[in-house]
């Protein structure tokens, strides 16, 4: 679920956590960088990936997220 909610998140700290949390599941996303173009809204860019890429990290989060 989307939420509006603003942070003070470093966004090059978030990148290099989400990194190693998608490295330990076996994950790469070779364009995940921050969004350099937008520094006020602190973006991460996630960048383009294969299918069988989207499809390995859907079931990561399904299989950590909590039951509804």
């Amino acid at each position: 679920m989307a939420t509006t909610q603003s942070t003070n998140v470093d966004p090059f700290a978030a990148v290099e956590s989400l990194r190693a949390a998608l490295d330990g599941a076996g994950i790469v996303l070779p364009s995940l960088a921050v969004d350099v173009g937008s520094p006020s809204l602190a973006l991460v860019d996630l960048g383009r990936v294969r299918a069988d890429v989207a499809m390995r990290l859907a079931l990561v989060l399904q299989r950590k997220a909590p039951a509804a």
